[in-house]
């Protein structure tokens, strides 16, 4: 497996989704790379912060946030 090949199988390494066998060739490529093992933790990290930002999402929004920011909110979030 190549660095390049590596990035490819991220996201479904990350969430434990990959095949036993390239499992297998991915865990080697990381343990001889050192560069795509910095990599990997980094990926690992901004997926996990990027989980807990959206912790408490649909939690009610407090009085004193303007209305029309919350509006602006939902409105562009419908938008992605």
């Amino acid at each position: 497996m190549t660095c390049r090949e590596l990035t490819d199988f991220l996201s479904a390494y990350v969430d434990g989704e990959l095949p036993d066998d390239v499992r297998r060739r991915f865990d080697a490529h990381v343990a001889a790379c050192p560069a795509c093992a910095t990599y990997l933790r980094s990926y690992a990290t901004t997926v996990k912060l990027a989980k807990g930002a959206l912790d408490g999402a649909d939690d009610p929004v407090p009085d004193e946030v303007p209305e029309d920011l919350v509006k602006a909110i939902i409105s562009a979030r419908r938008k992605t």
